[in-house]
């Protein structure tokens, strides 16, 4: 009897324990008119299977800790079990004594081509390539798990981004688009390639001064956490001077454009003068966004 409850205890400290991802999966097939939706369906349930069920780290993560994430396939030509697709990754964390997520990762990779074949078994190896879905979605398992830990310690995800390094570069041997520099200059090579760089080590001191000095105070001390934020942003306007119009740069912003609007339009008042000034330069793109800051 002993032998059996202590066989129960260890299976629920692994259903408790493990998986880094709680991750919500959605394949959108709108597009194609002319094809057995089930395979679609089948698909969505494989990687949902996949993200959550697999451990991508050594570390030992709580339920509660998992971080929230989207992945969004929108498949856009499909023929004899060869997918053409796009991919939306979206990740957030918690913000401290709060209920708020802040988004970290909203990235949009065009280049999503891949093979799949009805109930195919998908297995975690970063260390080799075996098929371009499997190292694409386990890639940015990796990014979503290291720029959450950057939000939480100054270069905290270099082991994760080192291992999406490797997939990447185990990866650029199957010919699909995304992995080279000769594919255009922001997809997953620039991505990986450039977080990984001394060059944007800013935009890394940025991640992390704008979540944790920043947002994580904000409940305590709203002042002082917009103080820090803008702090965040003056850092991470280093990378434009260093390298106008970063990749990077856009990546963050991506993600946290209507946030930074939001935090800037209400409570307590601070100087917005010089901050409006700073995303005008380093996120033209956002200009109508930043004019309604007042």
């Amino acid at each position: 009897m002993y032998r059996y409850l202590g066989l129960l205890l260890l299976l629920l400290s692994f259903s408790v324990k493990g998986q880094e991802l709680n991750a919500t999966v959605q394949v959108n097939y709108s597009q194609i008119t002319d094809a057995n939706t089930q395979i679609f369906k089948t698909l969505e349930t494989s990687v949902t299977e996949f993200v959550n069920n697999t451990r991508f780290t050594s570390r030992n993560f709580e339920r509660n800790e998992r971080i929230d994430c989207v992945f969004f396939i929108n498949i856009t030509a499909y023929q004899s079990n060869s997918f053409d697709a796009t991919l939306q990754v979206q990740s957030s964390r918690p913000i401290f004594n709060s209920s708020y997520l802040s988004p970290v990762l909203n990235f949009n990779d065009k280049n999503f081509g891949f093979s799949y074949t009805e109930f195919q078994n998908m297995v975690y190896n970063p260390e080799s390539y075996t098929s371009n879905l499997i190292s694409v979605i386990s890639f940015y398992a990796n990014m979503i798990i290291g720029m959450d830990a950057d939000t939480y310690e100054f270069e905290g995800g270099t082991p994760y981004y080192d291992v999406a390094l490797r997939i990447a570069s185990a990866a650029q041997q199957s010919g699909y688009k995304g992995w080279s520099q000769q594919d255009g200059n922001q997809n997953r090579y620039f991505l990986i390639n450039d977080i990984l760089s001394n060059t944007y080590r800013d935009f890394r001191q940025a991640l992390y001064d704008y979540h944790r000095l920043g947002m994580d105070i904000m409940a305590d001390n709203s002042k002082e956490g917009k103080e820090k934020i803008i702090e965040a942003i003056n850092t991470l306007s280093k990378v434009n001077r260093a390298r106008p119009n970063a990749f990077l740069t856009r990546v963050f912003f991506d993600a946290k454009s209507d946030e930074v609007v939001s935090i800037f339009s209400a409570g307590p008042m601070v100087t917005l003068t010089d901050l409006v000034d700073t995303l005008n330069k380093i996120s033209p793109l956002n200009s109508a966004k930043w004019s309604t800051i007042k």
